[in-house]
C-alpha cells in the first residue's frame, strides 16, 4: 500500500468507518447509477488522480470518464468527470472526492493567479513546507498543476539553514561552515538572511543559494547587486499577488510564497448523481 492508499484509507475510516447509515436504510446492495461531478465556478483543476482512486477503492468495478487533466481549466457548470457504478459506494464516496478536488483545485488555481502575475519574468516561482500534515505530496502535486515549481519536499532532501539555526550555530558563517563539514560535496547549501550583512556572510562563505527572507523590494535590489550571479538568490516572505511583480523585478531567481498552499480557498464543485 502506498502512500496515497494510505490517506485514502484513512479519509474513508474517518468518514464512513462504522457504516453510512443514510445511504444503507435507502439503497439495497448492487442498485447501480451514475454521475457526474459539476464545477460551479471556472478553476484550474488537481486532484483528478487521487479522486479516481477514491472511487475505485470503494467500488473497483465503477467506470469513470474525464476529458480534463490537472492543470487543465474548468469552466463554469463543466462536467468535470462522469460516473457510473454502485450507488451506495457513489454515496460513500462523494464528500471525500469532492473534498480532494475542491481543496487541490483550489491551490492551482491560486497558484496559477501568482504564475501569470510574473509571467514575463525568468522568475521560478515555488512552494514552501506550509502544507497540511498529510497533504504535502498532493499539495506540492497541485501547486505543479497551477505551473509553478517545487521547493524542497521535506528536511531530508534539501538543506535550508534558517534563522534558528543560524542562532544556535552562533552565526551565519559558522552555520555554514559547520554544515558544510558535515554533508557530501554534492549536497548544495541554502542559508536565510535577514541583512545585507548576512548576504555577504554568505556570500563570502561561498553559499549555493541565498534566501533574502521579508526584505523589502530595495534591500533586495542591493542584495542580488552585490552576490552578483555567485549564488541563486530566493526571495521569501510576504509574497502576495499584489507584490509579487515587484519582487521579480528585483532581479531575483526564485520566489517562494507559501500562500500557494496555506491561504487557497476551496473550489466550488458538486456531485449529482442518478439511478438508473
Amino acid at each position: 500500500m502506498d502512500f496515497i492508499d494510505s490517506l485514502i484509507t484513512l479519509a474513508l475510516a474517518e468518514d464512513s468507518g462504522m457504516g453510512d447509515v443514510t445511504t444503507l436504510s435507502l439503497l439495497e446492495s448492487d442498485f447501480r447509477g451514475s454521475g457526474v461531478i459539476v464545477a460551479k465556478e471556472p478553476m484550474v483543476l488537481a486532484g483528478l488522480g487521487v479522486a479516481s482512486r477514491v472511487f475505485t477503492t470503494v467500488d473497483p468495478g465503477v467506470m469513470l470518464h474525464t476529458g480534463f487533466e490537472d492543470g487543465g481549466r474548468a469552466g463554469k457548470d463543466d462536467i468535470v468527470m462522469k460516473i457510473e457504478g454502485d450507488l451506495a459506494c457513489m454515496l460513500k464516496a462523494e464528500r471525500i472526492v469532492l473534498n480532494f478536488l475542491q481543496h487541490l483545485s483550489g491551490i492551482a488555481t491560486l497558484t496559477r493567479k501568482f504564475v501569470d502575475r510574473i509571467g514575463h519574468s525568468r522568475v521560478k516561482l515555488v512552494d514552501t513546507r506550509k502544507t497540511t500534515p498529510g497533504l504535502r505530496l498532493l499539495e506540492k502535486q497541485a501547486v505543479r498543476a497551477g505551473g509553478a515549481h517545487n521547493h524542497r519536499m521535506s528536511l531530508y532532501d534539501g538543506i535550508l539553514i534558517k534563522d534558528n539555526h543560524i542562532a544556535v550555530a552562533g552565526g551565519v558563517r559558522q552555520a555554514i561552515k559547520t554544515v558544510r563539514e558535515n554533508v557530501s560535496h554534492l549536497m548544495k547549501i541554502e542559508v536565510e538572511t535577514s541583512s545585507l550583512k548576512e548576504v555577504k556572510e554568505a556570500v563570502d562563505e561561498g553559499a549555493d543559494v541565498i534566501m533574502l527572507d521579508n526584505m523589502n523590494v530595495s534591500q533586495m535590489r542591493k542584495a542580488v547587486e552585490y552576490i552578483d550571479g555567485r549564488a541563486v538568490v530566493e526571495a521569501s516572505g510576504n509574497v502576495s499577488l499584489e507584490r509579487i511583480e515587484r519582487i521579480a523585478g528585483t532581479g531575483v531567481d526564485v520566489i517562494s510564497c507559501g500562500a500557494l498552499t496555506h491561504q487557497a480557498r476551496s473550489m466550488d464543485l458538486s456531485m449529482r448523481i442518478s439511478p438508473e
